[in-house]
């Protein structure tokens, strides 16, 4: 919780300046019933109006600067609070784009989502509440009750019982309202991530007839959410009736043992009454702490979670040592004896890989779903590390790059397009943000998809759907690869991203790239791609298991000749 509640701290003269403000209002609040009593004693009680008067008129100013003193330190509660969320907000997204794809593992989307959207929403009411009431309600308790001695020490020894008996209650509500409370966040959760894999698949369920199933999971996901939510609500609000019980009775003592003191002439009427005002006061700051423990219960469980998320461990960071002047300059690569297995496996994905990449070469990487292909492209720009051996660029290790300077040279087109919302033309500038018009119409040009775009009504303005969704899967496949190509990148991988074309457009494609004087991997399932290539990478189950261009792997490969003939068929392949 301390790494969350740090990010306050540029704004502590503020919150000293909101509390003086709150102390203010506190103030005039116990001094209110003591001159309410000063009134009824020395003017009501014998008639002197001119007392009523005096003691009225110091009762309305301070009530107004009371007023006064509320509105301002509204004021700069919620400028606190909203910095706080927007300071937050900024440096719990700050550190989840450095998270690795291991950090992103253990926290599903809709989690971070719900945290940066609830669980903050709840730590800033709690804030709020601290600089407006939070801190108001115990110190009117305490307060009320010094008062209450101060007029009458006999009367006021009520207070000794009911409120440490009631402040006891309270701590024990807190403590297990935290834990149930942190239940349901996790169920909110739970709730987001089905509905966020049901909004993103509506069209798969919609085709499988799967939508009574889905609403089926969403209504167990709801109903865990319901069931913990009441619970916890339950437990705050038969808080309220045993508060209100306990200083119900305080007040109706404080009536009874008052009377016989003003009979035995140990107290005055005024006494009484500034007392019963006491005791209402502190009757109404303690009916308070029910809906302040819901809130601080809620704000400690969102505190804890964002602070997850704040003190996780990254695990791929930027050597110390990292070298400012390495650049990427010819884009030669190098496998040297490499293995991986992904952090939650036990078993290596690929095994001892020892393979070299000449500058400026077309390399095509087959095998079947599984073997390790997708792998071994995460490994060229460290989106993971390997566990054993090392990969080179242009003769230098990679952890030895600066990440900045590693990942702008190579242009990366993952296996599932993905596009952002906005126009064509902001998508295909998100691979290089100064990039001119003319250089995005040629990447278009050179991805095989400026016709298309140049046939929409706005053209490079068409605005995109999330993800994409208003594009086929072709041209997603196309405005991504304009959005590595524009780059001009010394690596450009293509993790089966022109699986969606046609074979024309993509043997003009694969053309267009060769003007880019790039070294280029492509992970293909197709034949006719990898025979363009200069040499093939063959992968099964996670080894490199033979290399050649297709006429020497038909010779020398049974697993690669059954690839060719089961899309080509025997006498198809022998055709090639």
């Amino acid at each position: 919780m301390k790494h969350v509640f740090k990010y306050l701290k540029p704004y502590y003269l503020h919150m000293i300046f909101a509390w003086a403000l709150m102390l203010t209002e506190l103030a005039v609040e116990l001094m209110l019933p003591f001159f309410l009593g000063k009134m009824i004693d020395q003017g009501i009680v014998t008639g002197d109006l001119d007392t009523i008067i005096y003691w009225g008129s110091i009762m309305v100013g301070l009530a107004l600067l009371s007023f006064a003193a509320g509105i301002i330190n509204s004021f700069y509660s919620a400028h606190v609070t909203f910095r706080f969320g927007y300071d937050i907000r900024q440096k719990l997204f700050e550190k989840v784009q450095a998270f690795s794809f291991k950090n992103l593992n253990e926290y599903p989307t809709s989690s971070l989502i719900t945290r940066f959207t609830n669980d903050i929403r709840m730590i800033q009411n709690g804030i709020f509440m601290g600089l407006r009431i939070m801190l108001r309600a115990p110190l009117l308790v305490l307060g009320g009750v010094i008062m209450a001695f101060i007029v009458n020490w006999r009367i006021a020894l009520i207070f000794l019982v009911t409120v440490p008996l009631l402040i006891g209650f309270l701590l024990l509500i807190v403590k297990k309202a935290g834990k149930l409370f942190g239940k349901v966040q996790e169920r909110l959760d739970n709730v987001n991530r089905v509905m966020q894999e049901n909004l993103s698949g509506i069209r798969l369920i919609k085709a499988f007839l799967r939508k009574k199933h889905e609403t089926n999971r969403f209504m167990g996901a709801n109903t865990e959410l319901m069931k913990y939510t009441k619970t916890s609500l339950r437990l705050i609000e038969t808080s309220m009736p045993v508060l209100l019980f306990v200083m119900n009775m305080s007040l109706l003592f404080i009536l009874w043992y008052g009377n016989i003191e003003v009979g035995r002439g140990n107290a005055q009427v005024g006494d009484v009454a500034a007392i019963i005002n006491y005791a209402l006061r502190v009757s109404m700051a303690i009916s308070m702490f029910g809906f302040l423990t819901m809130a601080i219960a809620r704000m400690k469980a969102s505190a804890e979670r964002i602070s997850n998320v704040l003190d996780a461990e990254i695990d791929l960071l930027e050597a110390d040592d990292a070298n400012d002047q390495y650049r990427v300059t010819d884009g030669a690569v190098e496998f040297s004896n490499v293995s991986f297995r992904y952090p939650s496996l036990k078993e290596d994905v690929l095994s001892e890989l020892s393979f070299t990449v000449k500058p400026k070469e077309k390399i095509a990487i087959i095998g079947a779903t599984g073997s390790g292909k997708t792998s071994l492209f995460q490994l060229i720009p460290r989106l993971y590390d390997v566990s054993e051996g090392t990969v080179y660029l242009d003769g230098h290790d990679v952890r030895q790059f600066k990440m900045d300077h590693l990942r702008r040279a190579i242009g990366f087109v993952p296996q599932a397009p993905l596009l952002f919302t906005g126009s064509i033309r902001e998508n295909i500038r998100w691979g290089k943000n100064d990039a001119t018009e003319a250089e995005i119409i040629q990447a278009a040009k050179d991805a095989q998809i400026h016709d298309t775009i140049a046939d929409l009504p706005n053209g490079y303005d068409t605005k995109i759907g999330q993800k994409g969704v208003n594009l086929s899967g072709g041209q997603k496949q196309r405005v991504s690869i304009a959005r590595a190509l524009i780059r001009h990148p010394k690596i450009l991988m293509l993790d089966d991203s022109t699986s969606a074309l046609d074979l024309k457009t993509e043997s003009r494609l694969l053309d267009a790239i060769h003007d880019y004087q790039c070294t280029t991997l492509i992970v293909t399932q197709k034949v006719t791609t990898a025979m363009s290539a200069d040499r093939i990478f063959l992968m099964d189950d996670g080894e490199l298991l033979d290399v050649g261009r297709h006429d020497e792997l038909m010779k020398t490969s049974d697993l690669y000749r059954k690839i060719v003939e089961s899309q080509f068929g025997k006498e198809g392949a022998h055709e090639l």
